[in-house]
């Protein structure tokens, strides 16, 4: 695959995470590690495998940690994947039979990896697999996983990393592991790292198809697997690149454009290319095997067949994006000036753009450290309401808006300062409006008199201003009256 193909498969999850990054916690101090190969559910979502993770996306060293002691401990049933301990990990638990990639297991030894950002002292690791005939659209639970592990390997109480020290990296050597000869397709495999130091495991589920056997019969072997990671828009195209011997194959390899909306739906999109691949190649077929035998499409994730004699070795999905229509994010209301009361402020401003977007607006102090973020959904037109702790000062505003295929990134800045609050006002109206309150005391600088904003049930028009619509604004607009009293 040539450098520019390769970029442009990526460039949609680059951005991303190049931008999302700005937004991790801070999280070294609270590290430790993940299944990396087959990759976690968890670290699927940071290799853009897979999609709509929530911070498991940032955090895959994170995810899972519970009680040690599966099954009997560890995790509720249902959230086994996210560990049940951190909310902002729940989005892991989703279950369903597309709705995660699925790392194809051409043979039933597998050698499994993990990467420690703190390889703690260990007491073992532990691998457990779903039961044959296991529902893939139910919550996981105890009773989906067999009740012993296939697979057991002994940590000693040392370092996971080896040495004498909890490091970070891959452990020195990979568990060799032998999957159950009886089964084959769909499965979930949950790894456990328990570690000796702390009263945690780490619980990692890894989605797999194992194909151990080669395909449906010994002449159809797999070679390729089609996993529709992110939704598509219209003009996108999929491709399904054949290799023979390690060049492209033109012959054996099918495309598909994204002509309407609905089949740009991630599930949708795969289940076209692998009918088209069955249409139109003999030698090739794309899907799953049924009760008889025989490969047919399915929403979702596809496994790729070819017969022996066509010499194809693999596949490789190239998705060709369409130029996007240029965007732009504009942000309006924005004060220069925001006011401190007891260390807070709040910064409400108009976002506008021709996009859906996901919005975040972080605030930076004078050093840099984030005192302030929102993250919403904007359609066109959003406000926005930033609650910040800060000092006086200068300070820079960030906005970031990604849409939902994650191609359009668009970004503004701009220089605000906070300034503590005078005596005997809370505001200079109108900075802070979307915080003003019963009570709320504020500065109309266009005559230097003081109001306090009405109780229940009027204090909500103190909130009501806009550059066309002012009429209580206090003192001046026309009903300023019925939403404050003049000091």
């Amino acid at each position: 695959m040539s450098k520019s193909k390769n970029l442009r498969r990526f460039a949609a999850s680059g951005i991303w995470l190049a931008v999302a990054g700005a937004g991790m916690h801070a999280q070294l101090a609270n590290a430790h590690g993940y299944a990396s190969e087959p990759p976690s559910r968890a670290y699927a979502c940071r290799l853009g495998l897979n999609t709509q993770c929530g911070q498991a996306m940032y955090e895959p060293h994170s995810v899972g940690e519970a009680p040690k002691g599966f099954p009997q401990l560890g995790p509720k049933d249902g959230e086994i994947a996210s560990g049940g301990v951190r909310a902002d990990f729940s989005l892991l638990d989703e279950q369903s039979a597309n709705r995660w990639h699925l790392t194809p297991i051409l043979n039933r030894e597998v050698n499994f990896d993990w990467y420690y950002t703190t390889g703690h002292k260990t007491t073992k690791w532990e691998y457990f697999i779903t039961k044959s005939g296991w529902n893939p659209n139910a919550p996981l639970s105890r009773e989906t996983f067999e009740a012993a592990p296939f697979c057991s390997v002994d940590g000693n109480g040392k370092p996971a990393t080896g040495g004498s020290e909890a490091g970070q990296g891959p452990a020195p050597e990979k568990h060799r592991c032998t999957l159950p000869a009886d089964r084959t397709g769909h499965h979930a495999i949950l790894g456990l790292w328990t570690v000796a130091d702390t009263g945690a495991a780490f619980h990692n589920v890894i989605d797999v198809d194992i194909q151990a056997e080669g395909g449906p019969a010994p002449d159809w072997p797999a070679v390729g697997s089609i996993n529709p990671h992110r939704d598509l828009e219209v003009g996108d195209k999929v491709k399904a690149r054949a290799f023979v011997d390690g060049a492209e194959s033109e012959q054996f390899s099918t495309a598909i454009v994204i002509e309407r909306a609905e089949e740009g739906i991630a599930s949708s999109w795969a289940y076209k290319l692998a009918s088209r691949i069955n249409e139109s190649q003999a030698l090739v077929r794309a899907g799953k095997p049924d009760a008889n035998g025989d490969i047919e499409p399915v929403q979702g994730a596809n496994s790729i067949y070819a017969k022996v004699e066509s010499g194809i070795t693999s596949f490789e999905l190239d998705i060709d994006a369409a130029a996007p229509e240029p965007g732009y994010l504009h942000l309006h209301d924005l004060k220069p000036e925001y006011q401190l009361k007891d260390g807070k402020t709040t910064l409400d401003f108009t976002v506008m753009s021709n996009k859906n977007l996901q919005v975040s607006a972080r605030l930076f102090d004078a050093d840099n450290k984030q005192v302030g973020y929102v993250r919403q959904q904007v359609e066109g037109t959003g406000k926005l309401v930033l609650e910040a702790s800060s000092v006086e000062g200068p300070h820079t505003l960030k906005v970031v808006g990604v849409d939902k295929a994650q191609r359009v990134l668009l970004q503004e800045q701009r220089d605000v300062t906070l300034k503590a609050a005078a005596e005997g006002y809370d505001f200079e109206f109108p900075q802070s409006i979307a915080s003003y309150k019963e009570g709320t005391l504020v500065l109309q600088p266009k005559t230097g008199e003081v109001f306090e904003c009405k109780p229940f049930p009027f204090d909500g028009w103190c909130k009501s201003y806009s550059d066309s619509a002012n009429h209580y604004e206090p003192g001046v607009g026309s009903n300023w009256q019925d939403a404050w009293i003049k000091r």
